[in-house]
């Protein structure tokens, strides 16, 4: 049953007026999960599929009903989710530490589970490029009495997988990387490192890469800080807006790095999604809870259906 809890914005910056509905309801769908991350939009079956990794399940809520159900249980600790240029769902998975594509009958694809011989940590959150490539972060979380295995790679980093099934690391220096996410013309990536959880003098913060015609990053600068230490997932929109989970629920940055406004919630945001018929819902993992807000701002394309968005 949709709880409806306010309309609880923050304007920072007059910008943010032209992304965001003042009037429109934030609304909860659902809030019976332990720790839920991973949202992604199923445009072909209009359907949200999120993780449940405490509880080692992933759940769907479909449009057409309102209904939650099961997705998939167990899910190998299933963590980040998105689709593909297909509408294909692919999925991290931390205590079996691979990369899977679920198939239109169901049937989960494997496509990577090592780098040089060496099984990954923990992946954590992923992205598809338009050339079909798949980049996704592996930091050391996920420790579960299902989590087999000591960690046999060196350091936490960004991997990608081309789609002759070859994986590449991508970062050398990242502490945890967790989020990421492309700006709309693919040419700068996104990436949190959330390393202050594991190290006193650890980052929190927001880096951008450039990323260049043979998709290798340089740069690395910070793009934006978390005094709170509670950056976690993002998504960016058609204008180049980055939207993140943060502690007080989500952010909104211009593409410049300023603060242009929050929409607060009454639980910590992990992770966030655009979906719905035109881009603009906006459905945020909390905590326990799903929550819904329709939004002016559109989905850069890749987030939230495969072919061109919707014009703002």
């Amino acid at each position: 049953m949709v709880d409806s809890i306010g309309t609880p914005y923050e304007i920072v910056d007059a910008a943010f007026r032209d992304c965001v509905d003042l009037s429109a309801p934030v609304e909860r769908l659902w809030s019976d999960g332990k720790w839920i991350e991973g949202p992604a939009w199923l445009p072909n079956e209009r359907r949200l599929i999120w993780s449940d990794i405490p509880r080692n399940r992933m759940l769907a809520w479909l449009a057409a009903t309102g209904d939650v159900t099961t997705f998939r249980e167990p899910s190998y600790g299933g963590n980040g989710n998105t689709t593909d240029r297909e509408g294909r769902l692919v999925s991290c998975e931390q205590y079996s530490r691979r990369i899977t594509r679920t198939e239109p009958d169901g049937r989960i694809t494997v496509l990577a589970d090592r780098f040089e011989g060496k099984r990954f940590t923990a992946p954590n959150d992923i992205v598809v490029k338009s050339d079909g490539s798949i980049w996704f972060t592996d930091p050391a979380y996920g420790n579960s009495p299902l989590y087999e295995g000591e960690i046999e790679l060196d350091g936490c980093h960004v991997y990608r997988i081309d789609p002759d099934g070859s994986v590449r690391q991508m970062t050398h220096e990242m502490v945890m990387p967790n989020g990421l996410a492309f700006t709309p013309d693919e040419r700068q990536l996104y990436v949190i490192d959330t390393g202050s959880t594991h190290r006193p003098d650890g980052p929190n913060h927001i880096r951008v890469f450039d990323v260049g015609p043979d998709n290798v990053l340089s740069g690395g600068r910070v793009f934006a800080t978390d005094e709170a230490k509670s950056f976690d997932g993002m998504r960016v929109d058609t204008a180049g807006r980055l939207w993140c989970g943060v502690g007080e629920g989500v952010r909104c940055y211009l593409p410049d790095g300023t603060l242009i406004g929050r929409i607060r919630l009454p639980q910590r945001a992990s992770n966030l999604a655009f979906g719905g018929e035109r881009g603009k819902t906006l459905f945020v993992t909390a905590t326990s809870s799903v929550y819904r807000i329709e939004v002016k701002a559109v989905g850069a394309v890749g987030s939230w259906r495969t072919g061109q968005p919707a014009s703002n």
